[in-house]
C-alpha cells in the first residue's frame, strides 16, 4: 500500500469523512427505496446528497460497495424502528401486532411501494454480493417478528413465523400480478383465512 492510499484511508475516516460517506449511503438508500436498484447511480447518488460527482468513488471502491451499504442502511433504519415500537408494546402501548407485521414485511399499502420494495427483494438474488447480508437481515426480521407476535398473546415458534412470511410473500405477489390496488389488505385477508388464531386478538 502506497503513502498516498493511506492517507487517502485516513481522510476517509476522519469525522467529516464519515459524515459524507454516510450522507452517500443515506442518499443511495433513498433512491433504492424510490426507484429500486437501477436508480443507484454515482451521478444520482451524488446528487441526491448534495456533494461532488467524485466523492462517491472516493468513499465507495465500487458502485456494488455502495448498493450493499444503501441495502444495510435501508434493511437496519426498518430493524431499529421495528425494536423501538416493540419496546413500546413492551411497555403497554396498544398495537395491533398483525399491523406491525405488515409493515415490517409489506411497508406501504400503495401497490407501486409494494412492487419497488419486492422487486428489490427479488433482485438481491441476481447480486451474489448481497446475498449474505440479506441472510442475515432475514435472521433478524425472523426474530423480531417472532417477538413482536409473542408479545401480542400469540403462540409462536420458527416454523409458523416461515409459514406466516411465506403467506404474505404469497399473497403480495399474487396480488401485484392481479393488479391488486391494495396489495397489503390482500395480504392481510390472506393472512388471518389461512391462520385464523391470529384474528383472535
Amino acid at each position: 500500500m502506497t503513502t498516498g492510499t493511506i492517507a487517502g484511508h485516513d481522510r476517509r475516516q476522519h469525522p467529516q469523512g464519515e459524515r459524507r460517506r454516510h450522507e452517500l449511503v443515506a442518499a443511495a438508500a433513498a433512491l433504492l427505496t424510490e426507484g429500486g436498484f437501477d436508480a443507484i447511480r454515482h451521478r444520482a447518488v451524488a446528487e441526491r446528497a448534495g456533494l461532488p460527482l467524485a466523492s462517491t468513488t472516493y468513499y465507495f471502491d465500487s458502485l456494488d460497495e455502495l448498493i450493499e451499504a444503501a441495502v444495510e442502511h435501508a434493511g437496519r433504519a426498518e430493524l431499529v424502528a421495528g425494536r423501538e415500537r416493540l419496546a413500546r408494546l413492551h411497555g403497554g402501548e396498544p398495537v395491533d401486532v398483525i399491523e406491525f407485521a405488515l409493515d415490517l414485511l409489506v411497508g406501504d399499502a400503495d401497490s407501486q411501494a409494494v412492487m419497488l420494495r419486492y422487486e428489490r427483494l427479488v433482485g438481491t438474488s441476481r447480486r451474489p454480493y448481497l446475498r449474505p447480508l440479506m441472510r442475515q437481515l432475514g435472521k433478524e426480521l425472523h426474530q423480531l417478528l417472532l417477538d413482536i407476535l409473542t408479545a401480542g398473546g400469540f403462540r409462536m415458534d420458527d416454523e409458523r413465523i416461515d409459514q406466516l412470511i411465506s403467506v404474505v410473500d404469497g399473497a403480495v405477489v399474487n396480488a401485484l400480478i392481479e393488479v391488486h390496488p391494495d396489495p397489503r389488505q390482500a395480504a392481510r385477508r390472506m393472512l388471518l383465512s389461512v391462520m385464523p388464531d391470529l384474528a383472535a386478538h
